[in-house]
């Protein structure tokens, strides 16, 4: 009889057992899904659900990043359903939590120091988002703080609610970013405009907008690396 259930791997075939003889990083994504997921049903694998599960995302964990609990039920995934749906969506978000923490630690020095952290938190959004990173006077990040979400017009970007939070947070320095749905990078006229204002509005506080970073499923675009800030 085909063996079906992880309990019936040999030891070194189980990936809890993999993981801790031989260290995290040796497992492939699925089988850390697969501890995720942690059983399966009746001829199917918690291994086989993590596959299915990667394969509907193009066995990309940021496609996978960009579900929510209720995405991942819709693809009817035989042996996930919500309860799973919910310890996968809880991890990936401690992951892009634990990038932040190492973010807040690294003093930025360019756009991509940050762009990596900007695009895990917003590229999957299917509106648009527009936030804000504080930074201190070592360019060290204090916070991220999301405005709006819709669009990045004046009447949806409220700069008197960015600044109050700006002197809430004590910043000397702030990155403004929002995301394209449509994976398209360049700025629009409004983009260029809202970033004039805040500029503007925040350097009457002795605030400083160090860049605007557009992201997308295509990469970033850094308003300061093309001199338009």
């Amino acid at each position: 009889m085909q063996k079906n259930t992880i309990k019936d791997w040999a030891a070194d075939d189980q990936p809890r057992q993999k993981l801790l003889h031989k260290g995290v990083e040796n497992l492939s994504d699925s089988e850390l899904l697969a501890i995720l997921i942690n059983n399966g049903i009746p001829g199917k694998s918690a291994l086989e659900v993590a596959k299915d599960l990667l394969s509907q995302c193009n066995n990309d964990l940021n496609v996978m990043g960009r579900l929510s609990v209720q995405s991942i039920c819709k693809l009817k995934i035989k042996g996930l359903g919500a309860a799973k749906a919910i310890y996968i969506t809880a991890a990936l978000e401690l992951g892009l939590r634990r990038h932040l923490s190492h973010v807040k630690k690294e003093v930025i020095r360019s756009s991509g120091d940050i762009a990596d952290y900007l695009r895990a938190k917003l590229a999957h959004k299917h509106k648009e988002v527009f936030g804000v990173l504080f930074l201190n006077r070592s360019n060290k990040v204090i916070a991220y703080e999301q405005i709006s979400e819709g669009g990045i017009t004046g009447t949806v970007v409220d700069i008197r609610i960015i600044l109050k939070k700006a002197l809430l947070h004590e910043c000397v320095s702030m990155v403004i970013c929002h995301n394209h749905p449509s994976g398209n990078l360049d700025p629009s006229l409004a983009d260029e405009l809202i970033t004039q204002k805040i500029k503007e509005a925040s350097a009457l506080l002795d605030i400083r907008l160090l860049d605007h970073i557009i992201v997308s499923t295509e990469g970033h675009y850094s308003f300061a690396d093309q001199g338009k800030i």
